[in-house]
């Protein structure tokens, strides 16, 4: 059997070679398009079971093949793999693209709608249904036959351009490299830094003991103390630079990337339509309407302004004081340094000073302890082995894709029912994407089997990430915001594993784009309470919780430059939806100059301007659609999140009760119901701004 096609829960990673995967992919294709004409010329009466589950079906197994190879891609990048993975990108885009457009399967869909009795379905079912017509509708299922087909085209353009850009950021991230060989150049930056930049020249055999080298890159857990720390405005510039340059310069030039992606993008609004791609997008999601999303983020804003302007006042007021100058803007390589200093000076509190207390093991078993105590989860890590190929003889427990990856199983503590499983990869290398990202591998969930009887598969999914590694001495020791990522990260995985819905389709994260953020971030508030911290912020060596006036220092600085944080989102979120909400105000001769004109308020005044991140803007442009037009959704959670999280605030950080509730609720409804619905369900109301701003000192 192609090994793509082993449907064994836990995967062989091995023996998903390159030259494996275009036949598995072609079987996959073949089959479900034989399966889905065969559904669209049926001429027995169409019934839900008949239809939509078969379709549900139907696509099944071309999603879990690809998704394999796209995940592969993502943290164990190979030349081969992504020659292989390019090659065949347009057959599976067209695949996907094609199914709304096939006009007799599109005639079923409709006949089923239109005579079917809703009470004959159940809940989710309904919801399946309707949001089938929708996505149909949505994805050009009414078109005339000449449009579906240029649909088709920008489709798979699509697919291409997006796969393009990802790499271009790969590809300009990892050519880049700061070298610096004099020790005293390293002036500020922390210890661990240090060991880190040597460790990573060691990696590529630079310098010896006797004439060290210390090699800094564009990854997040070396650009950030490096920026942060270290005195050398003339070396900060240098990585400032070097970061901005990422998609901006040949060989890894994203501007016409982006020049055609919003172009196609727009154009296929235009198709479907809508006046604008963020139209397009939102029309189902919470925010309905590019005009909503800019208000809900201009209103923020405008809450905001007054104090961000303050902030970056009294920063520049706080350099002049220090340096004995006059008030100037800063240089944008200043702005994190000065900060840093800033907020030492006037809460006597160094980020730094956290780390000792925040082992990745300690915060990984603190966080599963949290999850038992809240939602009755007991999650356990389980024997793992890795082989370089397959020739290589397998070990005992789940075979995973590298030596640092690690497997769990997470149960429903009262049943001990095998709820799911999941992988943790957590520390960066060159053949791995940036960022940090949940993604799914498997959905499984409630099903009926072939006796007719209920049981319950397990889901399998994945976090990953780009933190601090180990040194060569000691345990991985993180930030603050890195935990917090964990911590993020988890509630997607939650939100999958936890899901109860019987169409897969439906289950887990798949969800409106604008609520899939409430159960990450949710899960971050934990990150700031003594409660919750004692469970894992533990000093790696004496075992000792974070001393109490440590621990108030954190929380005191927690508000510091808030609204520069908040209108730094906002800035992200407002670029975004400037593009795909009215393109036609940016045309590609001075889209940058105009974008960065209106954006200008959004951003910290510099003495040397601040080039857009629209080059190297993932979220955006590494997929056809992704964040594209949504990016406001983190405030948007962040909303949620504050909100809903005032019950735990209320009731009790650990109280089992809320923390089933959230469960039933939300983590296992997927999108069983409208994600207002939902909200409304646990809060008993609708969300409100206030807890958002409190938190954020900006009531």
């Amino acid at each position: 059997m192609n090994p793509f096609l082993n449907s064994e829960f836990t995967i062989s990673w091995a023996t998903l070679t390159p030259d494996s995967l275009p036949g598995a992919v072609e079987e996959v294709l073949t089959t479900a398009s034989q399966e889905i004409d065969a559904i669209a010329t049926a001429t027995e009466t169409p019934t839900y079971e008949n239809t939509l589950m078969r379709l549900e079906s139907a696509t099944e197994a071309v999603g879990n093949t690809w998704g394999k190879a796209a995940h592969l891609l993502s943290v164990a990048d190979s030349k081969e793999m992504r020659k292989v993975y390019g090659e065949w990108l347009p057959r599976v885009s067209d695949f996907f693209s094609g199914i709304p457009l096939n006009e007799k399967l599109w005639q079923r869909i409709q006949c089923l709608a239109q005579t079917i009795d809703p009470d004959s379905l159940s809940p989710a079912q309904r919801r399946h249904l309707e949001e089938t017509v929708a996505d149909f509708e949505e994805d050009g299922a009414a078109l005339p036959a000449d449009q579906k087909k240029r649909l088709r085209e920008i489709n798979a353009r699509l697919a291409s351009l997006t796969r393009n850009y990802g790499e271009n950021v790969l590809d300009a991230t990892n050519a880049w490299e700061l070298l610096i060989e004099k020790e005293e150049d390293l002036a500020g930056l922390p210890d661990r830094a240090r060991e880190a930049a040597r460790d990573r020249a060691r990696e590529k055999e630079m310098g010896s003991e006797e004439k060290p080298v210390w090699r800094f890159t564009l990854h997040q857990p070396s650009l950030e103390p490096f920026l942060t720390y270290l005195e050398s405005d003339t070396l900060r510039r240098k990585m400032w630079e070097g970061a901005s340059s990422v998609g901006r310069e040949e060989p890894h030039n994203n501007r016409p990337v982006v020049d055609e992606i919003l172009a196609l993008r727009e154009e296929k609004a235009h198709l479907l339509g809508r006046q604008s791609f963020a139209d397009l997008v939102l029309k189902r999601r919470m925010a309905k309407s590019g005009d909503e999303a800019l208000a809900f983020i201009e209103d923020l804003f405008e809450r905001s302004e007054e104090a961000f302007r303050r902030e970056a006042r009294e920063l520049e007021d706080f350099k002049a004081s220090r340096t004995s100058g006059s008030q100037t803007p800063l240089e944008p390589w200043e702005l994190i340094y000065w900060a840093e200093k800033q907020r030492q000076a006037e809460y006597d509190f160094d980020e730094e000073a956290l780390r000792p207390y925040f082992p990745i093991d300690r915060v990984l078993n603190g966080l599963f302890s949290l999850a038992e105590k809240v939602f009755g989860l007991t999650i356990e890590e389980q024997a793992s082995f890795y082989r370089n190929s397959p020739d290589e003889p397998a070990g005992e427990g789940a075979e995973v894709w590298h030596p640092e990856v690690r497997f769990y199983e997470l149960r429903q503590t009262d049943t001990n029912t095998h709820l799911g499983s999941f992988y943790a990869d957590w520390h960066p290398r060159e053949s791995k994407r940036g960022g940090a990202w949940f993604n799914s591998l498997l959905t499984g969930g409630p099903k009926t089997d072939e006796d007719g009887k209920q049981i319950r598969e397990p889901h399998l999914g994945v976090i990953c990430g780009n933190l601090t590694p180990s040194g060569k001495d000691g345990p991985a020791l993180l930030t603050h915001r890195e935990v917090e990522t964990i911590f993020h990260e988890f509630g997607h995985l939650l939100h999958h594993l936890l899901g109860e819905v019987e169409v897969k389709s439906l289950n887990g994260v798949n969800v409106a784009w604008d609520f899939v953020e409430l159960p990450s971030q949710i899960m971050e508030n934990w990150c700031w309470h003594r409660e919750s911290l004692d469970l894992f912020a533990r000093h790696h060596e004496t075992g000792e919780p974070i001393p109490e006036d440590l621990f108030r220092k954190m929380t005191d600085a927690r508000r510091f430059r808030a609204a520069s944080a908040m209108v730094r989102q906002l800035q992200f979120a407002k670029l975004d939806l400037e593009l795909h909400h009215h393109y036609e105000r940016y045309p590609t001769k001075t889209r940058d100059e105009v974008l960065a004109q209106n954006l200008t308020p959004y951003q910290i005044p510099t003495a040397t301007r601040q080039p857009l991140m629209l080059y190297r803007f993932s979220h955006l442009f590494s997929s056809p659609t992704g964040y594209a037009a949504g990016y406001y959704s983190y405030k948007w959670a962040e909303v949620l999140d504050a909100d809903a999280f005032t019950r735990f605030q209320m009731e009790g950080l650990f109280n089992r009760n809320v923390g089933r509730q959230f469960v039933d609720k939300i983590l296992s409804q997927g999108n069983r119901a409208d994600p207002m619905d939902l909200y409304r369900d646990f809060m008993g109301r609708k969300p409100e701004l206030l807890p958002l701003l409190k938190r954020s000192g900006l009531a």
